[in-house]
């Protein structure tokens, strides 16, 4: 994160700024909930990310005389008056060591659960900083993202390890989806969150910064794996009459393992059936490794299946036991252009209905993955339901007559499981025997709980 960004003072909506003045007098806690709201695109909903924001943004102590300067500074001028809390802040510097008193409870990262369920509560824990709850709300929210993408691409696996359970092998997901997204985000921070948020899923990325974010804030040392691959820059500067020469080089270069080289920059057919299954037949045989062979253009679900067809014409196939072809092992295909979650099915359905087992093929995603979504997708929401004024605890809440979908809901929230292991979201006061699910993850500008990669992957996981 930029140095120059990182300012806890400023990393909110210019309106929360003023909003310090806009509560009842008496005001001493603020309460709120995040949640994906009822509505959402998927039937459940993975959260994961908000131990990177804590780490990042929240932790320690965060306030500084000079952010305090350079936020009122600059809100000056931004309002053209002085709206800016600045005696709530030097007082967040002064009585808590520029350590923020709030209060973080969160279900577990990798916790999957049905949208409508808390996800996580924030509360002041100092009656004078009841504005700063609302105030991280900017911030927090942006667990969205890193939650819609381990969200999304979860769904994505489920659809695949279906298409391997009916034909073929279950055992093949975890390298069935693989992220090519980091292009296709808006920057290099983006990159990280979305590619560990699908790494909560699958094994394979060439994303190398959420390798980074998955080692530094969750102790992964290896979260994703990648292989040699070649781009169309790298075949067709070879020139049209030497793509087999391009082809051939991939395969001297890199004699062992698997290596995908991308096969469509003149004539994806002729590549298959005269190039890879004619002239190159033998060495592709005789390596030591897996040829992966990536189209790239056309309309995915017909160009996969004619490739398929080819390559076994070419390589020949053999029939496993649920009566699906399977490609001779040294030889295999990965469909990197158009993947998105409605365009996997597609191609996966037309594959199984023209006789070929998914172990046949692998997906890459990139735009489809990190960036064809949005807060709305799960319709995340923060809200706050809760506060205490004078001494007395009352409910907050909306019910616009507009939307009755984004009602609020109202009170002190906690999350408990039933005797079916299905989650609710309840009163605290509500079902005492049951223990709430959220667990406390911050206080004070210290992190009081962290969850390691694994046992993310392990909560994720079907």
């Amino acid at each position: 994160m930029n140095g120059w960004l990182n300012n806890i003072c400023w990393l909110t909506d210019s309106y929360k700024v003023s909003h310090y003045r806009q509560y009842p007098p008496g005001t001493q806690k603020v309460f709120s909930y995040f949640e994906a709201r009822s509505g959402a695109q998927f039937p459940d909903v993975v959260f994961f990310g908000l131990q990177y924001f804590l780490e990042t943004y929240l932790a320690g102590a965060v306030v500084t005389q000079e952010k305090i300067n350079v936020a009122d500074e600059l809100l000056r001028g931004h309002f053209g008056n002085s709206v800016f809390h600045r005696a709530g802040w030097e007082r967040v510097l002064n009585k808590h060591d520029g350590r923020l008193p709030i209060v973080i409870k969160a279900v577990p990262e990798g916790t999957v659960l049905s949208p409508g369920n808390v996800l996580m509560t924030v509360e002041n824990t100092d009656d004078d900083a009841y504005w700063l709850t609302n105030y991280l709300e900017t911030l927090l929210v942006q667990v969205w993202y890193g939650s819609t993408v381990a969200t999304q691409s979860r769904a994505m696996k489920a659809v695949i390890l279906n298409a391997l359970q009916e034909t073929g092998d279950p055992g093949l997901i975890d390298f069935k989806l693989h992220d090519f997204g980091f292009r296709g985000v808006t920057c290099p921070e983006q990159s990280a969150l979305g590619c560990a948020a699908h790494l909560v899923n699958f094994r394979g990325t060439d994303t190398l910064t959420g390798l980074m974010l998955a080692r530094k804030i969750y102790g992964c040392e290896m979260a994703g794996f990648s292989i040699p691959a070649a781009e169309h820059s790298t075949i067709t500067s070879w020139g049209e009459a030497h793509e087999v020469d391009a082809m051939r080089n991939m395969l001297t270069q890199y004699p062992t393992g698997l290596v995908a080289c991308v096969s469509d920059s003149f004539d994806i057919f002729k590549a298959c059936s005269e190039l890879w299954g004619g002239v190159l037949k033998e060495a592709v045989l005789a390596r030591d490794g897996v040829l992966v062979v990536r189209p790239d253009s056309g309309d995915p679900p017909t160009i996969v299946v004619e490739v398929l067809r080819r390559l076994g014409e070419a390589f020949g196939s053999t029939t496993n036991p649920k009566g699906f072809r399977v490609l001779h092992p040294k030889v295999r295909v990965i469909q990197g252009d158009g993947i998105d979650f409605a365009m996997l099915r597609k191609i996966l359905d037309a594959v199984r209905d023209a006789g070929w087992s998914a172990d046949n093929i692998a997906f890459g995603s990139g735009g489809g993955l990190l960036q064809k979504l949005n807060r709305d997708t799960e319709r995340f929401a923060f809200k706050c339901s809760s506060a205490v004024v004078n001494g007395q605890e009352r409910d907050v809440f909306k019910r616009p007559i507009t939307d009755g979908g984004k009602s609020s809901k109202a009170g002190r929230l906690k999350l408990v499981r039933d005797a079916n292991g299905a989650y609710r979201t309840v009163r605290a006061h509500e079902l005492p025997d049951q223990p709430d699910q959220l667990v406390e993850v911050f206080r004070n500008g210290e992190i009081t709980r962290r969850w390691s990669f694994d046992e993310i992957r392990a909560a994720a996981n079907f």
